[in-house]
């Protein structure tokens, strides 16, 4: 489902892969996103939120052009006023845990699609296409 105020978005991307655990994700939002998207495997949990305002924001503020998460994300009403894309199985109030477990940087599979960074990346209100590097 679509949740940022950005519906159509597109870039390079970096990947993190984590479970029921944001601590990674936070991580790489805080660094320059140079037009990027970040691709989030979170093991597609519907048992807790990976991302809400706080993240999304910060990776909006440092130049990230959207979030794919395949997981929950929560604070859907303020996603959409903010100006990045963002992507998410759906909505959980509940936070993540606070491990630092998973990893960045690694090929990421889910919904049939393998995400290997630095590939392209495109989305809109129809889907994500992914383009080979």
């Amino acid at each position: 489902m679509q949740y940022g105020g950005v519906r159509t978005f597109s870039g390079p991307f970096a990947t993190v892969r984590c479970f029921e655990d944001n601590v990674l994700m936070k991580q790489v939002v805080g660094e320059p996103g140079e037009g990027r998207v970040l691709v989030v495997d979170g093991g597609g949990s519907p048992h807790c939120a990976l991302a809400g305002d706080s993240v999304i924001g910060t990776a909006q503020a440092n130049g990230w052009t959207g979030v794919v998460v395949n997981g929950c994300i929560r604070d859907s009403a303020a996603l959409a006023g903010l100006e990045i894309g963002v992507k998410a199985l759906g909505t959980c109030p509940r936070p993540s845990g606070k491990t630092g477990a998973g990893a960045i940087g690694e090929t990421v599979r889910f919904g049939g699609i393998a995400f290997p960074p630095g590939a392209e990346l495109y989305a809109d209100d129809d889907g994500i296409v992914v383009l080979a590097p």
